[in-house]
């Protein structure tokens, strides 16, 4: 009986190839169906090799360009009640689909794995994970949390299709889809036992301008969405974004700390980022342009193996 369906976009398949391997050493395989989304079905076709090994293979031809629309075609097309959605450089332990899917037997809409730093040797890429995944470091206790990363977690297929049209967009950067399912009464459980390693952006250039395509891309998003008087007013309050993301990802930060040592300059260049990242939301809301910025985090997003610097992580 098919559980999960475990949703991956990608260019080709040997791209995503490490978390296939990964996936195939999962507890309980043939509860779990693979769904690949490429620009080309051809690309993806050596999936089949290991047809027998879960319970389903679906392969999706579609543009991935926007990620979020090609992550709301793979839903869509998905069969389990229960949705990953996955990254090309997040590479599961054995038993996470076994543990989020006794979380959300208890009755959550989303359940979040622990995660852990694939690729550890550099304070770069140590303050790149605790900024955007140290509120679920696998360090921190399990239980009920307000927030769920939108990528990375499992969801109730049910509850994301209720989004509709919105979907699509409540999958690309911003808020929308913590607001919309939080809006509807739905719940996240942290499942720290269930690990997921991510690959992490390393090299200082490509650090740098990740970061700040981080924030121009939220407040792009937010725009869509926002009358021009509640854009001018966050373009004023930015000043102030560094101190709030702060103070957000503080509790995940000790937990890592208290477990291990990172290495030196990790906590002034997570300063460092969540100020660059705050001027990227300042020309956001004034309207800078967002289609060069789209591009390149797509690249980010779907070959981030290559610019995670020494100690990758596949």
């Amino acid at each position: 009986m098919i559980e999960l369906t475990y949703l991956l976009v990608t260019d080709t398949y040997a791209t995503v190839r490490p978390v296939i391997d990964r996936l195939r050493r999962q507890t309980m395989p043939a509860a779990i169906e693979i769904v690949l989304v490429a620009p080309t079905r051809e690309s993806i076709l050596d999936l089949f090799a290991h047809q027998s090994e879960f319970g389903a293979l679906i392969l999706l031809e579609h543009p991935i360009a926007d990620l979020g629309a090609a992550r709301a075609v793979g839903i869509a097309a998905a069969s389990a009640p229960t949705v990953f959605i996955g990254e090309t450089h997040s590479y599961p332990h054995p038993d996470l689909v076994a543990l989020l899917l006794a979380a959300r037997a208890r009755g959550y809409a989303c359940a979040a794995p622990g995660m852990g730093n694939a690729n550890p040797r550099t304070a770069r890429s140590w303050a790149g994970f605790l900024s955007d995944y140290g509120r679920w470091s696998a360090t921190l206790p399990a239980g009920e949390i307000p927030h769920f990363p939108i990528y990375n977690a499992a969801f109730d297929r049910s509850a994301l299709l209720a989004l509709g049209d919105r979907l699509g967009p409540a999958l690309s950067h911003g808020d929308e889809l913590q607001l919309r399912l939080e809006g509807a009464g739905h719940r996240t459980y942290f499942e720290p036992a269930a690990r997921l390693d991510h690959v992490n952006v390393a090299p200082t250039g490509h650090w740098v301008y990740e970061r700040f395509l981080s924030g121009l891309l939220i407040a792009h998003h937010r725009s869509l969405r926002w009358a021009l008087p509640r854009r001018l007013f966050y373009a004023l309050c930015s000043p102030a974004i560094p101190i709030v993301l702060i103070l957000r990802v503080i509790p995940g930060v000790r937990a890592v700390l208290r477990h291990q040592s990172v290495p030196a300059g990790t906590i002034p260049l997570i300063f460092l980022g969540f100020f660059i990242k705050g001027f990227g939301e300042f020309l956001g809301y004034l309207g800078w342009p967002a289609q060069a910025a789209e591009a390149s985090m797509q690249e980010y997003e779907v070959h981030k193996l290559a610019y995670a610097g020494p100690g990758k992580g596949a």
